[in-house]
């Protein structure tokens, strides 16, 4: 019997690890940490931001795996889910850019001015969006 135990936690401990190192190779393929250091300017805290994302990363795979209760309640929860939202919307805009999919749609659609505002409003409509799913809808699950 603890052969079989042992046999799936080496199988689980191995898939995990390939995921993991799947999700951080595409990361550093996609170059959001890089791009993230570029637009704020600040180099020097390179090392930082890759310690704080495999610090993010490990620590919510341990809440995940383990169960753990997340102390500090809502606040922390809030400041998590805004963290979160900041690095899905950079990773979506950085993969996008690597696909050149905004050039091919302002292309399509004849847009030569505005280009900002046309992108602000993009992610206003996906934030807006969000918030409107997650407060109508997250209570109904």
């Amino acid at each position: 019997m603890w052969i079989k135990e042992a046999f799936l936690g080496a199988v689980g401990l191995a898939s995990g690890l390939a995921v993991a190192a799947g999700l951080f190779s595409f990361i550093i393929f996609v170059g959001i940490i890089p791009r993230i250091v570029g637009k704020s300017r600040t180099a020097r805290d390179v090392m930082a931001y890759e310690d704080a994302a495999l610090l993010g990363a490990s620590l919510g795979n341990l809440i995940s795996v383990f169960g753990l209760e997340v102390p500090l309640g809502t606040p922390l929860i809030a400041v998590y889910g805004i963290s979160a939202g900041i690095f899905t919307g950079c990773l979506a805009v950085a993969l996008a850019e690597i696909l050149n999919a905004f050039p091919i749609l302002f292309r399509r659609f004849r847009i030569k001015e505005g280009l900002s505002w046309a992108l602000f409003f993009m992610a206003l409509g996906k934030a807006l969006g969000s918030l409107y799913f997650y407060f109508n809808h997250m209570q109904q699950a």
